[in-house]
């Protein structure tokens, strides 16, 4: 214990010594917790649309009037036929066309049926596929009245029909930030816990520092310990910093316990730091470093279900996901921040993390090479 704490003592120096690792741990992630939330929306509004009109009729005008005022669309073509519409997609001032065909009022009235056309720009896929689904579900609606307005009364009410009431569990006003900042704030502690303990060894290494203590009677899990424990205690500052960011920011309140949140991000950030120092241990400089550890949190972030759902991957993605120690903690921490999950419900993530920290620490440390 007496080498721990000299170790210790030595590594905090050397931390707080370092303005810049300081700022790293306090400013960049508050900056960023406030910044990208706001970047990272999933709600498509403002998706231009170009109108093809070829009946001018009442209904026609009714029906543009109900889609411009949704709130989702903004009309920047009125056309008179197709191709001028396609010139504004062509031109990247439109992403959808809504054609609406000759006599379409009169259809309607005389026939009870019509077809609209509706052409989607989808280079982005995302937003054609939201646009799209908009403006089909504004349709659907019109049609409601439409039929409602045509119809005998009599008619009308015997008809059968299915009404569904849909209630939002955990998230109640489907606010995408209650979805997002959680998996923010799991990615920003994976980045400074993993980045700070990569680089930690082998500036010792650059600096030559880490000869003198080579040929001290240290053993090696007491080095890698010493190395461990204050970014461990600095990844818990982080996570406690992100908790009240996004309480006073965005207002989101646990609704779990708090003790479950610290000890799963405990357990966790053993695992992502003794990844680090494993990585460390590989290289022998900062750079070297860096590069391996940016590669692997590419594939952390992509693959870790912030912004695309595990299930919705490929089965081979499936698969490296379960070895992606950051997909656990998203998964726990939206569990526990919007669900309200206890330690029963994270037992399985739980144990898997504590696994990945057991393998890799160990690892650490067989491959922690001491020459004297």
């Amino acid at each position: 214990m007496r080498t721990i704490r000299f170790l210790l003592e030595k590594e905090f120096r050397q931390i707080f010594r370092n303005r810049a690792i300081l700022l790293m741990i306090i400013v960049m992630p508050t900056i960023q917790l406030i910044i990208l939330p706001l970047a990272a929306n999933y709600e498509v509004k403002n998706i231009n649309l170009s109108v093809v009109d070829h009946d001018h009729s009442g209904y026609a005008q009714k029906l543009i009037s109900k889609v411009t005022a949704s709130g989702y669309f903004k009309l920047t073509g009125y056309n008179v036929s197709f191709k001028e519409g396609m010139k504004l997609i062509e031109a990247d001032e439109a992403d959808l066309i809504l054609e609406i065909p000759q006599d379409f009022e009169r259809n309607l009235v005389r026939e009870d049926q019509q077809q609209l056309f509706i052409a989607v720009n989808a280079i982005n896929g995302v937003k054609a596929n939201l646009g799209g689904a908009y403006l089909g579900s504004i349709i659907r609606d019109f049609n409601k009245e439409i039929r409602s307005e045509l119809l005998p009364i009599s008619r009308f009410n015997g008809a059968a029909g299915i009404e569904l009431t849909s209630s939002n569990r955990y998230n109640p006003f489907m606010q995408y930030k209650f979805f997002m900042v959680p998996g923010i704030m799991a990615i920003l502690v994976t980045m400074v816990g993993g980045f700070l303990s990569a680089l930690n060894i082998v500036k010792e290494k650059e600096f030559g520092t880490i000869e003198q203590i080579n040929v001290t009677p240290i053993r090696k899990h007491h080095f890698i310990l010493g190395k461990l424990i204050p970014f461990w205690a600095l990844g818990n500052v982080v996570f406690t910093i992100g908790l009240l960011v996004s309480w006073l920011i965005y207002g989101i309140v646990p609704v779990g316990n708090l003790l479950v949140l610290y000890f799963f991000a405990s357990v966790f950030l053993l695992a992502i730091l003794g990844f680090g120092l494993l990585i460390s241990t590989f290289c022998d400089t900062q750079q070297q470093a860096m590069f391996i550890m940016f590669f692997f949190m590419m594939i952390f972030i992509l693959m870790g279900g912030l912004f695309t759902p595990i299930d919705s991957m490929p089965e081979w993605a499936k698969v490296l996901s379960r070895f992606n120690p950051v997909s656990y903690m998203i998964a726990v921490m939206r569990m526990v921040i919007l669900k309200g999950s206890g330690f029963k419900d994270i037992l399985p993530q739980l144990g898997t993390m504590a696994l990945f920290a057991l393998v890799l620490n160990t690892w650490a440390v067989i491959n922690y090479k001491k020459r004297n």
